[in-house]
């Protein structure tokens, strides 16, 4: 784990999450010692929530894990990249395949695909 530099951003590295076969960006987390470790040992993507203050694995609540098939680091030790096979269709807290689902075309924001669940069912909000 020495490879990481955790440091340099106060202790969490930005985590990219791809899609292990198309390479789509499905989410960007946050990671901590503890939640690369976490994602080491279990083949399950964890993340550190800055809001929460607090551990997560992705899918806890929507069963929509995240099974980690590869780990990059960037040249600089600051920085992971994710390559995982999306279980469940959705990576995205919306409903959504990815988090990225909006685009900017000229002036405006538009959104691209339609949800794979509806949260409001999922989390019970």
């Amino acid at each position: 784990m020495d490879t990481i530099d955790f440091d340099k951003g106060g202790g969490l590295v930005p985590a990219v999450v791809q899609d292990a076969d198309t390479g789509e960006v499905l989410m960007l987390a946050y990671m901590n010692e503890e939640a690369y470790r976490r994602t080491l040992e279990t083949g399950r993507a964890w993340f550190y929530s800055r809001s929460r203050d607090r551990f997560w694995m992705k899918g806890e609540s929507s069963g929509n894990v995240q099974e980690v098939r590869e780990v990059r680091v960037d040249c600089d030790a600051d920085a992971v990249v994710l390559k995982v096979r999306q279980v469940g269709g959705a990576a995205c807290h919306t409903g959504h395949r990815s988090c990225f689902y909006r685009r900017v075309e000229g002036d405006r924001w538009v959104v691209e695909g339609q949800p794979v669940f509806d949260p409001d069912e999922v989390y019970g909000r």
